[in-house]
């Protein structure tokens, strides 16, 4: 049975749209991983052999904008049996919610890993409402609270 799937047929169409407009050895994406801790979510982004100079993050009206370059090495004299490694720019843009805090996030770029820690913001977090309590028992009168609507 042939089974026509749009979405599918668009994204190999991309993949391929992709792959042939750039060289095979520029990186295709940066694998990250995201978590939420106590206070804050935690991001990891794979960059091995990244320029350390070149990590850049930065917030822009709510979107973490990740970039990083990885340098080709000269070709001069140099006779490749096999070339794998790829080189260029890797970006990486994500959505930031609204209980972020963007002036608090930090990173942290070591072994080829950075590590982006963004707090909540102090509004957002969940937080226990205390229920007062008096020595007393309030009691209703129905009799007041017509009377109180009658008016």
């Amino acid at each position: 049975m042939l089974r026509f799937d749009p979405f599918g047929d668009v994204d190999a169409l991309t993949r391929g749209l992709l792959q042939s407009a750039g060289s095979s050895r520029t990186p295709r994406f940066m694998p990250m991983d995201l978590c939420k801790l106590d206070g804050h979510y935690l991001l990891t982004a794979d960059l091995p052999g990244v320029d350390p100079g070149s990590v850049d993050v930065n917030v822009d009206n709510g979107v973490l904008t990740l970039s990083a370059q990885r340098s080709a090495r000269s070709d001069d004299g140099v006779q490749w049996l096999t070339n794998e490694r790829p080189f260029g720019a890797y970006r990486r843009q994500l959505t930031l919610g609204e209980g972020i805090d963007p002036a608090a996030i930090t990173a942290h770029y070591d072994n080829g890993v950075l590590s982006v820690t963004i707090p909540i913001a102090e509004k957002a977090k969940p937080r226990r409402i205390e229920i007062e309590h008096s020595d007393t028992p309030r009691s209703i009168d129905p009799a007041a609270n017509k009377h109180e609507t009658s008016q």
